[in-house]
């Protein structure tokens, strides 16, 4: 969390005593959510529930279903999937609204003006960088590895830590299990291994989120990670960076789900040598772009610089409106540009 200040310090307690009485309560997250975004809002769901409140979860779009495990997934909203309007009716009646694990409302889509025109009370929680000052309450932490381990912390100074059961300790566990690599990102902290470990201590069986999450492939998804390691894959060795190319055909011929193209940069990123790897990606809407990198390489700055978007030093994402082919070009284009950085950051990280 944020240095406990003055400010932070009145912050908890105003949230404090506003929740002390029943509300009606939206929970939202980022468009097509992972591991940290659906486990911190299913966590603080389960939590908000036992303090007496009425709590709605709505996703704008859907999500892998290695996440289907999560306690309250069941009754997720999926405002796309034919729920518009009664999202809408529902974010308009809400006294308050969590905005959990993004920074933008930009990043719930069509969504986004829903909450803003809302007059419910905003409550923003998250770790991304440079956010968008929507909201009545900011518990906003960029040294945070993961939404969840905010929420566990923002629980905790409440006081109410004994109201975690192992469903919310399981959901919390996952996004920061997930957020940093299976605890090899450098946003592994020490704070990372202590919410960790309370977690554990309060029932959550690591043993057993793992296994739903990474051992949970589908065969169509094996394949397809064999076929783009195969011939997707581009490695730019003078430039410290490996990338893969992903056309709207690749994803139909595998029949490729949401989720099925999570962690594959990692792939790319685990090459020896490499410094910055990517993942493009042929989507209906626009081309996607998920960036990675090792040491201090900014993706954050570069995703924002080039390809309109943003995220982590290490972890980032963007988008083009150029075609697939376009994009690939622009991408090799830009980080030409780099070469020097990259091999810089290279002798650093040996």
């Amino acid at each position: 969390m944020p240095p406990v200040g003055a400010f932070y310090m009145q912050q908890i307690r105003s949230f404090k005593k506003f929740i002390e009485t029943p509300k009606k309560v939206v929970i939202t997250t980022h468009y097509k959510p992972d591991a940290d975004a659906l486990g911190s809002s299913l966590g603080l769901a389960g939590y908000l529930l036992k303090k007496g409140h009425d709590v709605k979860v709505i996703s704008p779009t859907d999500y892998p279903d290695f996440l289907n495990w999560m306690e309250g997934e069941k009754e997720v909203i999926n405002y796309e999937a034919g729920n518009k309007r009664k999202s809408k009716k529902l974010i308009d009646e809400a006294d308050v609204i969590f905005c959990l694990d993004f920074n933008s409302l930009a990043r719930i889509n069509n969504m986004g003006e829903i909450v803003r025109r809302s007059p419910a009370v905003k409550v923003l929680i998250d770790h991304h960088l440079e956010p968008e000052r929507f909201a009545d309450f900011e518990f906003w932490d960029t040294g945070a590895a993961a939404t969840a381990e905010i929420i566990y912390e923002i629980i905790k100074k409440l006081g109410d830590r004994e109201l975690i059961d192992q469903p919310i300790a399981e959901c919390l566990y996952a996004g920061i299990m997930t957020d940093t690599g299976q605890f090899k990102h450098p946003n592994t902290t020490k704070n990372v291994h202590i919410v960790t470990a309370e977690l554990m201590a309060l029932g959550a069986d690591v043993s057993k989120v793992g296994r739903l999450i990474y051992d949970n492939n589908s065969l169509d998804r094996l394949k397809f990670t064999g076929y783009a390691l195969s011939h997707k894959l581009n490695v730019l060795k003078d430039l410290r960076t490996a990338y893969f190319w992903i056309s709207a055909e690749d994803l139909k011929k595998y029949n490729s789900k949401t989720g099925d193209t999570e962690g594959l940069v990692n792939y790319a990123l685990s090459l020896k040598g490499i410094v910055l790897a990517a993942i493009i990606i042929e989507r209906p809407e626009v081309v996607r772009i998920s960036l990675r990198s090792k040491g201090d390489f900014s993706v954050n700055d570069f995703a924002r610089d080039h390809f309109n978007g943003g995220g982590h030093n290490n972890a980032a994402g963007g988008v083009s409106d150029l075609s697939l082919e376009e994009t690939v070009k622009k991408f090799e284009e830009v980080v030409k540009k780099y070469e020097k950085q990259l091999n810089k950051h290279f002798k650093e990280t040996m």
